[in-house]
C-alpha cells in the first residue's frame, strides 16, 4: 500500500455509518484517513447530508501494521467489537497517539484500555443519527444542536477543535459521565425498540411504544443517579422530546444490524444499565425484559439460515 506520512494521519477503525462521519469531518479539517480492515475495502468516503453529496478519496489497509506511528485513531466498530479491533489499537498505540472512541454505552475507557497501551483515550458520545447505505458511502441526519460530546480535558479540546474545523458541532462536556448517561437514555429506548419491531425510529410516536420508551428512562433514571450521573426527571423528559421530534426516516444501528443479520450491540446498552442496576440492588424489570428480547435475537448465520 503507498501511504501518507503516519505522522498527521487520521486511522478509523470500523468504517460503518459512525466512522464515516467522524472520518468525513476529518477530511474536511484537511486529515488524510485511512480506513483500517473491514468487509470490504473502502477508498473512498462519501457523505450524503440534506441532498447533496460530498466524497473525498481515502487509503485503505488491512495491515495493521501499515498505522504505527498515527496521531490519531478513531474507534468506530460496534462495543461488542472492541476486542476484535485489538490489534488495531496495539499497532498504533504511543503516547502521542490520541484514540477517539466513537461508540455507544458508557464505559468507553474500560473496553479500550487493556488493548490502547499508552494512548490517550477520548470517549465520545454520538448525537448524529448516520445510515451506512454501502461500503463507504452514508446519509447523514443531524438532530439537535450537538452532534459530539467529549470530555473537556487537554487531549478532547485537542480533537474537539480539529473536528470542529471539519463541520462537527462539539459539545465539551466537564460531566461527561451525566453527558453520557443522558444520551444512554436515548439508545435504551430507540435502539432496542426499533430493533424488535423492525421499524424506522418513528415507531417512539406510537403512544404504547412512547409508555414503554418512557419506563425504560424511567428506571435508567434511577440507575444513572445512583451511579452519580447528575441526572433528574427532566432529562428523561427532554430524551423523550427528541426521540418524538427525530427527523421523518431516522433508523438506528441496532435495527440496521438485525435487518443485516448481523450481532446486536445490546450489552453496552441495555446490558450495561442492568448490571449497574444489579451493582446498587436496583429492580429494572422493563429493562430485564427488553434484555432477554433482544438477547434472544440470533444474527442469520449463528441461526444458520
Amino acid at each position: 500500500m503507498t501511504q501518507p506520512e503516519a505522522r498527521g494521519l487520521a486511522a478509523v477503525v470500523g468504517a460503518g455509518a459512525i466512522g464515516l462521519a467522524v472520518a468525513s469531518a476529518l477530511l474536511r479539517a484537511g486529515r488524510q484517513v485511512i480506513v483500517c480492515g473491514g468487509r470490504a475495502p473502502v477508498h473512498r468516503i462519501e457523505i450524503a447530508e440534506d441532498g447533496a453529496a460530498s466524497t473525498w478519496p481515502v487509503a485503505y489497509t488491512d495491515d495493521p501494521s501499515d498505522i504505527a506511528g498515527v496521531d490519531t485513531v478513531v474507534l468506530a466498530v460496534k462495543a461488542h467489537q472492541t476486542d476484535s479491533a485489538a490489534e488495531w489499537l496495539r499497532a498504533s498505540s504511543g503516547p502521542s497517539t490520541t484514540v477517539l472512541v466513537a461508540q455507544n454505552g458508557i464505559e468507553h475507557r474500560q473496553r479500550v484500555a487493556p488493548h490502547a497501551g499508552e494512548s490517550r483515550i477520548v470517549p465520545a458520545v454520538i448525537y448524529l443519527n448516520v445510515e451506512r447505505v454501502e461500503p463507504g458511502r452514508a446519509i447523514l441526519r443531524r438532530v439537535g444542536t450537538r452532534d459530539l460530546a467529549i470530555p473537556d480535558d487537554a487531549a478532547g479540546r485537542t480533537i474537539a477543535a480539529e473536528l470542529e474545523a471539519g463541520g462537527m458541532r462539539v459539545a465539551l462536556e466537564g460531566d461527561f459521565a451525566t453527558a453520557a448517561w443522558r444520551k444512554l437514555l436515548v439508545n435504551i429506548t430507540a435502539n432496542p425498540l426499533t430493533a424488535l419491531t423492525g421499524r424506522r425510529a418513528e415507531v417512539i410516536r406510537d403512544p404504547a411504544v412512547g409508555g414503554l420508551a418512557r419506563r425504560i428512562m424511567d428506571e435508567a433514571l434511577a440507575v444513572a443517579r445512583a451511579e452519580g450521573a447528575a441526572l433528574t426527571p427532566d432529562d428523561v423528559g427532554a430524551a423523550m422530546d427528541w426521540l418524538l421530534h427525530v427527523p421523518d426516516g431516522a433508523t438506528t444501528s441496532m435495527r440496521q444490524d438485525r435487518l443485516a443479520g448481523r450481532p446486536l450491540e445490546y450489552d453496552a446498552l441495555t446490558g450495561a444499565v442492568v448490571r449497574a442496576a444489579g451493582r446498587h440492588g436496583l429492580d429494572v424489570p422493563v429493562n430485564r425484559m427488553i434484555l432477554a428480547l433482544i438477547a434472544a435475537i440470533r444474527p442469520e448465520r449463528e441461526a444458520g439460515r
